[in-house]
């Protein structure tokens, strides 16, 4: 079984950006959003992906994913039958010591909004923090990309 360890952060900065070495595009709706289960349809850049997500251990930090990458073809298929609305967003890549920190720049009615986040091999991994990292909000459920496609950043204001 795959299990997924990360921390998630705010950005407080677009320092982020001159320190990235790749940027995709992503757009992403979710066939199921319950908080016990994800199945999410990503289109990256020229590839795509369908992605469950289990539900994430009391502190936020570790959950079961399982991924597999479909044609394009079927993801845009797929979308068609995801719950409103779908996520766009740029994801810059960042390395930082030996870690990469995916920082997700969103788009639309999420535009404002910039998480970081960061994998790990156990839960108590030491990893170095880029200058431009904020607030954590590991475990906060209202950071969650199937919570965001239900209530959009716009709304928080």
């Amino acid at each position: 079984m795959a299990i997924e360890i990360e921390r998630k952060f705010l950005v407080k900065n677009l320092d982020f950006k001159t320190e990235s070495f790749d940027k995709k595009y992503l757009k992403q709706g979710y066939l199921n959003s319950d908080k016990n289960r994800t199945v999410r349809i990503r289109i990256a850049n020229d590839n795509a992906f369908i992605t469950i997500k289990g539900k994430s251990n009391t502190e936020g930090t570790t959950r079961f994913e399982w991924e597999k990458e479909i044609p394009v073809s079927e993801a845009k298929e797929l979308m068609q039958l995801c719950e409103p609305s779908l996520i766009e967003k740029y994801r810059y890549l960042v390395k930082k010591g030996k870690h990469t920190f995916e920082v997700d720049e969103f788009l639309g009615d999420n535009l404002g909004l910039i998480v970081a986040e960061v994998e790990l091999n156990s839960e108590d991994e030491k990893f170095e923090k880029p200058n431009w990292l904020a607030k954590e909000v590991t475990g906060d459920l209202k950071y969650y990309n199937s919570s965001i496609s239900k209530n959009p950043f716009k709304n928080w204001l």
